[in-house]
């Protein structure tokens, strides 16, 4: 099991300082840093993290506000405070902090930090194939299809994607979507006036979305092509396609699927 895992630190040398030592484990993986309290909630909005190691001392909201902030997400990420100060624990423990380390944080002290981030988090995925088991079994097969309908048959698929709008999830339908992209790291869904965070690769919403019209421009890039506009000769045999959003956005087209793409369009 690997925990992504958030740094959050005013301190870009406690932030390195903290990056490295965790390098030595092999069950945390390091997604994103912030140096405030702001930063950090937006990511921890966009962006799934098992773990959040959290500084308490920093300008604005602190880490204490943070992790009061967190408890009223739905998906709320352990928090491990990491700080120079041992007068707050009581505080840090009342916003469900699963421990508390003192700088210069000892190796024995992080690992059984993390240690019980991964024993929580096992119990919970436990618990929920547990209860989905326990769900399939009181609902006979037979009965979750419609008469007649062969096993295998009448699965149930919609052409709406998952994305994320201001702590929420919201269903975008397939029709909205002008084009998909990756964007440091992170994959975002681009609809006519909003930029809407998604945890599918852009390899599964290849798989996912119809292939008649959404087309692979770019290793980066998904486009929807009833919703190209114009085709800009760019470079070196490339192009750059420009799609009728609010902003009139443009979705490159890489040398290697130009040929494609014209052949889809027939010129």
């Amino acid at each position: 099991m690997k925990l992504k895992a958030l740094i959050v630190d005013d301190e870009y040398p406690a932030r390195q300082e903290l990056r490295f030592a965790l390098s030595s484990f092999d069950n945390i993986e390091i997604v994103g840093e912030a140096a405030n309290a702001q930063e950090a909630l937006a990511l921890i909005k966009a962006l799934d993290y098992q773990v959040l190691f959290l500084d308490i001392s920093m300008p604005g909201m602190t880490g204490l506000e943070l992790g009061a902030a967190i408890q009223e997400l739905p998906r709320q990420p352990h928090i491990i405070f990491v700080t120079a100060y041992d007068d707050y624990a009581v505080q840090a423990f009342e916003v469900n902090a699963v421990d508390y380390l003192l700088k210069p944080v000892e190796h024995g002290r992080l690992k059984k930090a993390i240690d019980k981030v991964v024993k929580i988090t096992q119990e919970s995925a436990a618990g929920g194939e547990a209860a989905a088991a326990a769900q399939d079994n009181a609902i006979p097969e037979a009965d979750q299809r419609p008469p007649g309908t062969p096993a295998g048959q009448g699965q149930i698929k919609i052409d709406r994607i998952p994305a994320e709008k201001q702590g929420k999830t919201v269903l975008v339908a397939e029709s909205d979507i002008f084009f998909a992209f990756t964007e440091q790291d992170y994959i975002y869904i681009k609809t006519f006036s909003d930029k809407l965070f998604t945890r599918f690769t852009l390899k599964e919403l290849e798989a996912r979305l119809n292939s008649s019209i959404f087309f692979r421009t770019h290793r980066c890039y998904l486009v929807n092509l009833h919703k190209v506009k114009e085709i800009v000769p760019f470079f070196n045999g490339t192009y750059n396609l420009v799609v009728e959003d609010k902003e009139n956005s443009e979705v490159p087209v890489s040398r290697a699927q130009a040929k494609k793409l014209r052949k889809i369009l027939g010129f």
